[in-house]
C-alpha cells in the first residue's frame, strides 16, 4: 500500500555515491545503521541475544511493521522512535525551547506527520528484516556494508561474482610490479535472468510487491555472499514511498547498475572492491538546493 503524498521538495538526497551522514541523514538510514551494526557484531560473535533477535527479524521479512504481534519488542522501531524524539528536542532547542506537541497541530499537520512516520517505520522495518534474512547463517562476513548500493550488488551478482574479493587480471597499464586495474565485464554480459529480477524490483507498484521482489534478490545475494548497504536502502525506501520522488530512487538504482566498476591489483594483494569509476553524468550534477524538510 502506498500512502498519499504531500507535495515534495526537489529530490537532492544523493549525488552519485555521495550520501549524507550524521545528523543530516534521514532518520531511517540512521536508525538502520545503529541497529544493524550492533546486531551484526553480536551475531558474528554468536551472542545469544543477537542470534535470537536476528531469527525473529528474519521471520518478519516482507511483512508490514507493527502488524504481527510476535514482532513487538524488537528494537529497530524503538531506535527510530528515540531518534525522532532527539530530532524533536533539537528542533525545540533551535527555536528557543518552544514546544510543538500534537495538541498544537492542525488536522492537516497531524495527517502529514502520520504519513511521514508510517513511511519511516516501513523503510526501517523493510531494511532491517531483509538484512536479517541476508545475514542468516553467515558468521564470517558482514552482509551490511557501506557503499554496496543495490545496483552495485546486483551488478556483481549478474556478472557471476561472489563476495567482495577475487583475483583480478592486471590491466594493460599495469606497472612493472603487475599492479594495475581492469574493468569488470561490460553490462551486456550480465546475466539476463538476474537483470530481469532487478527490472521487476524497479517496476514494483506498491510496498508489498517491492518487499517481495527485494526478498527474492536478497536470497540470491546471500547465496553469493554479496553485501548490501542497508542504511542507504532504508533512505531510498523512505523516498520510494512518495510517488513524486520514486523516479529519483529508480535513477539511482539504474545508474549504480550501469556504472563502470574496476578491480584493483597491487603488491601481490588481489582484491575486487568493485570501485566505481567516475560517472561523468553524475559528476556533472550540482546540488542547487539543500534538501528541505520533505515531511513538513
Amino acid at each position: 500500500m502506498v500512502l498519499p503524498a504531500p507535495t515534495s521538495p526537489p529530490d537532492t538526497t544523493a549525488l552519485g555515491h555521495r550520501t549524507r551522514t550524521g545528523p543530516d541523514r534521514p532518520l531511517p538510514g540512521r536508525a538502520v545503521s545503529q541497529v544493524v551494526r550492533r546486531l551484526q557484531s553480536g551475531y558474528q560473535q554468536d551472542a545469544p541475544w543477537a542470534v535470537g533477535a536476528v531469527a525473529r527479524l528474519r521471520r518478519e521479512a516482507g511483512r508490514e511493521a507493527h502488524v504481527n504481534p510476535t514482532a513487538w519488542g524488537l528494537d529497530h522501531l524503538e531506535t527510530l522512535a528515540e531518534l525522532r524524539e532527539q530530532h524533536k528536542e533539537a528542533e525545540r532547542q533551535s527555536h528557543g525551547g518552544g514546544t510543538a506537541d500534537s495538541a498544537n497541530l492542525t488536522s492537516r499537520d497531524w495527517m502529514r506527520r502520520e504519513v511521514r512516520e508510517r513511511r519511516e517505520e516501513t523503510a526501517v522495518h523493510l531494511a532491517v528484516t531483509l538484512w536479517a534474512l541476508h545475514q542468516q547463517s553467515l558468521r564470517d562476513e558482514a552482509m551490511h556494508r557501506s557503499g554496496w548500493t543495490l545496483g552495485r550488488a546486483v551488478r556483481r551478482l549478474a556478472q557471476g561474482g561472489t563476495g567482495t574479493r577475487d583475483a583480478p587480471e592486471p590491466s594493460e597499464d599495469a606497472g612493472p610490479d603487475g599492479s594495475g586495474r581492469r574493468e569488470v565485464g561490460p553490462v551486456e554480459e550480465a546475466s539476463e535472468p538476474i537483470r530481469r529480477r532487478f527490472v521487476r524490483v524497479g517496476s514494483a507498484s506498491d510496498t508489498e510487491v517491492l518487499a517481495t521482489r527485494l526478498r527474492e534478490l536478497v536470497l540470491l545475494l546471500r547465496s553469493s555472499r554479496i553485501p548490501l548497504d542497508y542504511a542507504r536502502l532504508a533512505d531510498q525506501m523512505l523516498r520510494w514511498q512518495d510517488e513524486n520522488r520514486r523516479d529519483g530512487v529508480r535513477r539511482e538504482w539504474g545508474r549504480d547498475f550501469h556504472r563502470r566498476y574496476w578491480t584493483t591489483d597491487s603488491e601481490g594483494v588481489h582484491e575486487s572492491e568493485d570501485t566505481p569509476a567516475e560517472d561523468p553524468e553524475a559528476a556533472a550534477e550540482v546540488l542547487l538546493l539543500e534538501e528541505q524538510d520533505a515531511y513538513a
